[in-house]
């Protein structure tokens, strides 16, 4: 057999079935999950309580780490985003955001994005492949050694480079991996997927699994987004939100719709008038993000007063509608700049 059997790329039980079929008992899987998830182990000489012979066995047989820190970076806000190498020498970006009381991963699940949003730098630099379950989860396993002994993370969300639904298959593998017991033991409560609006995909994964749903809007009129968002020629507006209407979602939960305000483009009271029609009867709530510039945008950030204005005219119809403070922004982590070509 090869080197290159990667444990992270088994959920628990495919785990169970591996260590079986080479003649070992059930309980070396849970061992070795153990090692793997619960004390984030990346050797098998430090697995004291499997035998020697079976240590040796995997030595020769197995690999557990599918992604290298290349570098990490620090911002002045504390964001810290790490630069992966995989195995075939591509690179990602996760991005760990310190808020107090929460410490949430951002991860990607491809290398680069295919869906050419306007004003996402990953979104530009085009689509290389996608990531395995056991890259996803790694990602998860590579950031949890770096946080300090005091620090404990708390969420995740599939908000990093790529879009989660075109990469279904391998993503709720990863949620296997990452919400079992056996696993990462990830609470569903505590991940949020962002996706630019794949109807079918979205409404097999809410079936699935009760994470939460962040949808890219970014628009309140089909013109202005197949602008910015070339895949609302595909899935326009009013089929996004009838699908959006038929989610099963569980109580209490609502769908965050993100919507990127850029200066002149789709910040407009008008424009703010027509979102709170179009989203009136759904269980939602908004998260305003302001676009961060970057080298080469196309955008201008929106002025603070159109912000202001945009956010009062959806609360004073009644909608929770929050503005994200971008985090990251000095070290290219915000929203929108994540790229593998730094």
């Amino acid at each position: 057999m090869s080197a290159s059997v990667f444990l992270k790329e088994f959920t628990p039980a495919e785990l169970e079935m591996w260590v079986k079929q080479e003649g070992e008992p059930a309980y070396r899987a849970r061992q070795l999950l153990r090692w793997l998830y619960s004390q984030n182990a990346e050797d098998f000489q430090v697995m004291t309580d499997l035998s020697k012979d079976f240590r040796s066995w995997l030595v020769e047989n197995a690999r557990i780490s599918l992604v290298e820190r290349e570098k990490i970076l620090t911002d002045v806000d504390g964001t810290r985003k790490l630069l992966l190498r995989l195995q075939d020498g591509e690179r990602i970006e996760s991005v760990l955001i310190d808020e107090g009381e929460r410490l949430t991963l951002c991860l990607s699940s491809q290398v680069g994005c295919a869906y050419g949003c306007r004003f996402c730098l990953t979104g530009q630099a085009g689509f290389r492949r996608d990531l395995t379950a056991g890259e996803i989860v790694d990602q998860i396993c590579a950031a949890r050694r770096e946080i300090t002994a005091g620090e404990r993370l708390t969420n995740l969300v599939f908000m990093g480079m790529g879009e989660p639904l075109a990469n279904l298959e391998q993503v709720i593998k990863a949620l296997e991996i990452i919400t079992s017991d056996r696993g990462l033991n990830f609470s569903t409560r505590k991940i949020t997927l962002s996706t630019v609006g794949l109807i079918p995909e979205m409404l097999t994964l809410s079936s699935l699994f009760p994470i939460k749903l962040a949808v890219s809007l970014h628009a309140a009129d089909n013109e202005t987004r197949s602008r910015v968002m070339p895949i609302n020629k595909r899935y326009p507006l009013e089929e996004l939100l009838e699908a959006c209407r038929d989610l099963e979602l569980p109580r209490r939960n609502r769908i965050t719709f993100e919507y990127l305000l850029l200066g002149g483009v789709n910040d407009s009271q008008e424009a703010a008038r027509k979102l709170t029609k179009i989203l009136r009867g759904l269980r939602a709530k908004i998260n305003l993000i302001s676009f961060n510039e970057y080298p080469g945008a196309k955008f201008k950030a929106p002025s603070p007063s159109s912000v202001e204005e945009f956010q009062k005219i959806l609360q004073d119809k009644h909608f929770t509608a929050t503005l994200r403070q971008s985090r990251g922004a000095g070290i290219m982590a915000a929203c929108g700049q994540l790229s593998h070509c730094h």
